[in-house]
């Protein structure tokens, strides 16, 4: 019998973790009848590390629950397991582009500000820097259509 102190000294994560995993289905450890502890069995244990493993692939919970309900239907999940990173490398490669793209226009910004005077007296009396910022920002976007950049 292994307990949620146990599973979690074994595989790193907090007893928090192992018992919230339990108590949303990820794990379905049985109760102890003496006491009413959760116990877990050994395929806990590889079962944890399969899903902090997925985790750090950047996999959800509910997906992960998706592989495993595949898995358990006795289907492999690989094909929907590479879809799934196929997509989110997707996500996350558009994500860095905006990123990219905020932070040079955050920096073209900051060059603007550091020729500008410390004061009030924007559009609506709270800052002019940002004022400025957006004018700024409506020209750049008036470019970016113009040469076919803007989506």
């Amino acid at each position: 019998m292994i307990t949620v102190n146990a599973l979690s000294k074994h595989s790193g994560v907090s007893a928090h973790t192992v018992r919230y995993y339990s108590r949303i289905g990820l794990l379905n450890p049985r109760r102890d009848p003496k006491n009413g502890y959760r116990v877990f069995k050994p395929t806990d244990l590889e079962r944890l590390r399969f899903i902090r493993s997925a985790q750090h692939l950047g996999f959800t919970l509910n997906e992960i629950f998706e592989i495993l309900a595949i898995s358990e239907q006795g289907h492999p999940p690989c094909q929907r397991v590479r879809n799934i990173l196929s997509q989110r490398i997707s996500e996350n490669q558009r994500k860095i582009e905006e990123l990219v793209c905020l932070q040079a226009r955050m920096e073209k910004t900051l060059a603007l500000w550091r020729h500008l005077p410390d004061d009030v007296s924007g559009n609506n009396g709270v800052c002019r820097l940002i004022d400025s910022a957006s004018e700024a920002l409506r020209t750049e976007s008036y470019e970016m259509i113009e040469e076919g950049r803007y989506v």
